[in-house]
């Protein structure tokens, strides 16, 4: 007669054991102090990536509204105002679109002539973002 309970031996074959267990936690935690790293390494290359293209479209936006209006921005929301931009773009690496580093015309007039990063870091090459 049978009881319905299962014989030990097909219990113990189907169940990990506390050390088999810790091996494949000793595995992962292996790999991820190798995966980990990379993934930071990636995230701060892509927002220098990011942070070049946004630098390359607000100068673009800048250099056309030089050659329709025949003079520099004032500010950057002008170039919202008037529908050069969007909005003004993030600088990923300083975290925030209002800290950007205006330079004004070599001339000596008024306006926005270039636009580079506030932030104080270097990328992966050694180079400052305020460089770009």
């Amino acid at each position: 007669m049978q009881t319905g309970k299962r014989p030990r031996a097909g219990w113990r074959q189907r169940a990990f054991t506390l050390i088999e267990l810790l091996v494949v936690l000793a595995i992962m935690a292996t790999l991820l102090t190798l995966v980990v790293p990379r993934y930071f390494q990636h995230t701060d290359r892509a927002a220098e990536t990011v942070l070049k293209h946004n630098l390359i479209a607000m100068r673009d936006s800048i250099d056309k509204f030089r050659a329709d209006n025949n003079r520099y921005p004032a500010n950057l929301e002008e170039l919202v105002t008037k529908r050069y931009l969007r909005e003004i773009p993030m600088d990923p690496v300083a975290g925030t679109n209002n800290a950007w580093v205006i330079t004004s015309p070599p001339d000596g007039t008024p306006g926005v002539y270039d636009v580079k990063s506030s932030a104080k870091d270097k990328d992966h090459d050694g180079k400052l973002f305020t460089e770009y």
